[in-house]
């Protein structure tokens, strides 16, 4: 199935070059934004399955838009572009709704794979940045957030989730087959009522289960 993707980004240029990455991989461009205003219009006229969405923008803002636009679509992945990779915002992002974070530097081929992931819940993206965000999910002991009852395979699966490990990984760490594992992060899922792995993974830290610089 192809999948359809929306551009929000400001600047032109770089809307027509996501555009032509985009489309010359095969994806279903059905629209593009300028801000977060249009951004949620189109989204709700054209439920793409992935919003490429940039952050700093008049009007309204991609926090806020991506806000929205999950509220609005559950189904609908929200991806972030951001250009720094330490950027505040982004955290405010992934607490919005956010699937995924990407740099804006990043090599086309990567974009294409970013896209792909996130439609798929599969991954959180931009490694180099992903655990220094999440581990400001970390609560103190007075906030910590209960999990829900899990087996203790289930728990396992989740902690490896919130240190960054793809189910490839996560399969050779368990020694079990993929499959199996995509079976119990689509089971964690059903069972917390959550929509993604970076959700997932923000419920981890935020439940103590991972503690900043766990590996």
């Amino acid at each position: 199935m192809t999948i359809s993707v929306l551009v929000v980004d400001d600047q032109d240029l770089l809307r027509a070059g996501f555009r032509l990455i985009l489309e010359k991989s095969g994806f279903h461009l059905v629209g593009e934004a300028a801000d977060g205003v249009e951004a949620i219009e189109r989204a709700r006229a054209l439920s793409p399955d992935v919003v490429l969405m940039d952050i700093r923008m008049p009007r309204l803002d991609g926090i806020e838009a991506t806000r929205r636009i999950v509220a609005q679509r559950p189904a609908t992945r929200v991806l972030v572009l951001t250009t720094f990779d330490l950027d505040e915002y982004v955290y405010d992002a992934v607490r919005a709704g956010a699937s995924g974070f990407v740099l804006k530097d990043l090599r086309p081929a990567d974009l294409v794979r970013a896209v792909e992931i996130v439609s798929e819940g599969e991954a959180m993206l931009a490694p180099q940045v992903t655990r220094r965000l999440l581990e400001q999910f970390a609560p103190s002991p007075s906030q910590t957030v209960a999990l829900p009852a899990l087996t203790e395979r289930e728990t396992e699966v989740l902690r490896l989730i919130a240190t960054g490990r793809s189910n490839t990984e996560i399969a050779g760490q368990l020694f079990l087959s993929e499959a199996t594992i995509k079976t119990y992060v689509s089971r964690l899922l059903t069972k917390v009522g959550l929509r993604d792995r970076v959700q997932l993974a923000v419920m981890a830290y935020e439940s103590g289960l991972v503690h900043p610089g766990t590996e």
